[in-house]
């Protein structure tokens, strides 16, 4: 960490050139002696990618911002504010710290909050930007979380974790006992230090595969923003036996969708051909798998056991995309193009034999418009295409 790159006219250079090519500023070199011109394109690659992850610590002064990669791999300050809602009470040690965003987060809920981080610089780094950012009541611990709560007595009303998804030896992983720091392995020395353990895992992972490795799991949260999945959360209680709740969050700029479910509970789904209207479940849901509950929660019919969209006769509110059907033919280029003037459309598919890119060369329908085609197919196995108009 560079101190110097936290003087005034460093940091008047970084916000003045926010906007620059960074590939031409290299090559005029620094305008500073102490500041190389790397370490100054550096600091504008990873404030520009906080401007909207981390508003926040953007519109700070002072903020020191570790490589791209480490801004990439932190949480954004909307899932950092869903965490910080999921806990409460003393204190809290977070035994995977990095850049810090959670910590910040978790300690306007608790009076004292632990941040342990293995890499001396990221540590460094979550000092400075905690100072200037006044959250006096986080300690600093440089070191491996899990050895320090091994050699510490101390118990905690919280233990967060988000070991990484990248391994020495493996590469990328998918599987926890996989992930560093191992948190399967370790979830007897968690349980010694708390009662309440807050996991983030990968967004890929599978949740049934997670279940397999862990113990004691109360809530898992599907936490979805603009309709892509970002985190993965697994909320444990020492000794916890009873239903699982899974609670799917889809949040967008102008509202937030939630569909909440018990996982295993035994759930009917009914099926029925297309009628006036047709739903796209958000990102949150399909990576949740309540595919049935959906249906019969919500009081609308599935178009296929493997298509994943669900049709109505009056229109509900719904968490994700609601379409009206204005079309519903067999798939046929024909036919298909006479009903698509503008030969512009936006195409999904759902359980149908073609992709979009194979759809759009044999059709030669250009991606845009306001017309909606949904390639699926429906309960007697027919491949179908609804021409939609969005609600």
């Amino acid at each position: 960490m560079n101190q110097e790159i936290l003087n005034k006219e460093v940091q008047n250079f970084i916000n003045s050139n926010l906007k620059s090519d960074v590939t031409k500023l290299i090559l005029k070199g620094s305008p500073f002696p102490y500041v190389s011109i790397q370490e100054i394109a550096a600091q504008i690659l990873a404030k520009n990618s906080c401007e909207k992850k981390l508003p926040i610590w953007f519109n700070s002064e002072k903020i020191y911002y570790p490589n791209k990669l480490n801004i990439e791999q932190t949480s954004s300050e909307i899932t950092a504010k869903y965490k910080s809602d999921l806990v409460s009470g003393n204190t809290l040690i977070d035994i995977t710290g990095g850049f810090g965003v959670d910590a910040y987060f978790f300690s306007q809920k608790f009076e004292s909050v632990i941040h342990c981080e293995i890499n001396k610089e990221l540590s460094a780094i979550a000092a400075h930007n905690f100072n200037y950012s006044k959250a006096k009541n986080i300690k600093i611990h440089l070191g491996d979380g899990i050895e320090f709560l091994a050699e510490h007595s101390e118990k905690f009303d919280w233990i967060y974790a988000d070991p990484s998804r990248r391994n020495d030896a493996k590469g990328k992983v998918f599987l926890l006992e996989d992930c560093l720091p191992n948190i399967p392995e370790n979830l007897n020395l968690l349980f010694e230090k708390t009662d309440n353990i807050l996991l983030k895992v990968s967004p890929i992972l599978d949740i049934t595969s997670a279940l397999n490795e862990l113990q004691f799991v109360k809530e898992i949260h599907v936490v979805a923003v603009e309709n892509e999945v970002k985190e993965l959360l697994f909320l444990l209680e020492k000794n916890y036996t009873k239903n699982i709740q899974v609670k799917t969050t889809n949040i967008a700029k102008n509202s937030t969708q939630k569909f909440d479910f018990i996982l295993d509970e035994s759930s009917t789904a009914t099926f029925s051909e297309p009628k006036k209207y047709v739903y796209e479940p958000n990102a949150a849901i399909l990576k949740s798998g309540a595919f049935l509950q959906v249906s019969e929660k919500l009081n609308i019919a599935k178009l296929h056991q493997s298509s994943h969209l669900y049709t109505s006769s009056h229109l509900i509110d719904f968490p994700g995309r609601r379409f009206e059907i204005k079309h519903c033919i067999s798939y046929g280029k024909k036919q298909l193009l006479q009903l698509i003037p503008s030969k512009k459309a936006n195409i999904t598919t759902r359980n149908f034999p073609e992709t979009v890119a194979q759809i759009r060369k044999k059709t030669g329908l250009k991606d845009g418009g306001n017309e909606y085609l949904f390639f699926t197919t429906d309960i007697n196995n027919k491949h179908l295409v609804l021409i939609c108009e969005k609600v």
